[in-house]
């Protein structure tokens, strides 16, 4: 069964006396262990989409089943408890509190949670952490860490309640070529263990590392293709390294 299953989706707004058509009848069905990338221009929709699939918003009509929930049925405080306990987010601006250590950071979305008897927080949280490569970056801050082990952060704190998906929006916007190779590395690892990931990205090498490219336009969806000869993060980043030291000797 997918876990997400949109059907004819569309969402309205109205500005100014217009009604702007966001998104015109969309179709669309993820499986569990998918790595998906979403494309598209500026205003084709994909800000829309992504809202929706997090469950930020509703649609004005069509259905979207999450997770085998039909989350228009949802009240405003179910809504907000499937956002919680099915989604992941992944910020390019990673929106860790600053004054709180990677372990607080990640255990935040565990105090929402309904069954909160049946896990030890901390626990959790510490083993999300190792999982993403900082068991020894545990008590540190934000300004305490690179901006590549912030959003590793950011990603152990999307997966600390292990949702249904992790939506990751431009995860990788705030961070320099090395850092994006290693979370790169760190998402094909992730969805190679079973986690589905949603990425929206503006950048087609990015693209490259998914499973699936959907591209959206005015609002419709107009390409969903698999992606052919994927590349391998973690060879780029090893080969990133070797041409990094060869062109420092040089310099020297």
């Amino acid at each position: 069964m997918p876990i997400i299953e949109l059907s004819g989706i569309k969402r309205l707004y109205e500005l100014d006396g217009i009604t702007v058509k966001a998104i015109q009848g969309l179709d669309l069905s993820i499986d569990a262990g998918e790595f998906i990338s979403v494309m598209g221009p500026s205003g084709s929709g994909k800000s829309t989409l992504m809202n929706i699939l997090g469950c930020l918003d509703k649609p004005t009509a069509g259905i979207y089943i999450l997770d085998g929930i039909n989350t228009s049925k949802a009240s405003i405080d179910e809504f907000a408890l499937i956002r919680n306990e099915k989604v992941g987010f992944v910020f390019q601006g990673f929106n860790l509190l600053a004054r709180t250590t990677a372990v607080e950071n990640v255990e935040l979305p565990l105090f929402y949670r309904r069954n909160k008897q049946k896990i030890n927080q901390k626990q959790r949280a510490i083993a999300v952490l190792e999982e993403v490569g900082l068991g020894e970056r545990l008590y540190h801050t934000p300004s305490q860490l690179s901006g590549g082990q912030q959003q590793r952060v950011a990603i152990a704190r999307a997966m600390v309640n292990n949702p249904a998906f992790i939506l990751a929006d431009e995860p990788t916007g705030n961070l320099d070529t090395e850092m994006t190779l290693e979370i790169m590395t760190l998402f094909q690892n992730l969805n190679n263990r079973g986690k589905t990931i949603i990425m929206v990205t503006h950048e087609p090498e990015l693209a490259a590392y998914t499973r699936r490219i959907i591209t959206m336009r005015d609002g419709k969806l107009v390409s969903d293709i698999p992606v052919k000869d994927r590349r391998n993060a973690a060879d780029d980043l090893l080969l990133w390294k070797k041409e990094n030291v060869v062109l420092q000797k040089i310099g020297n």
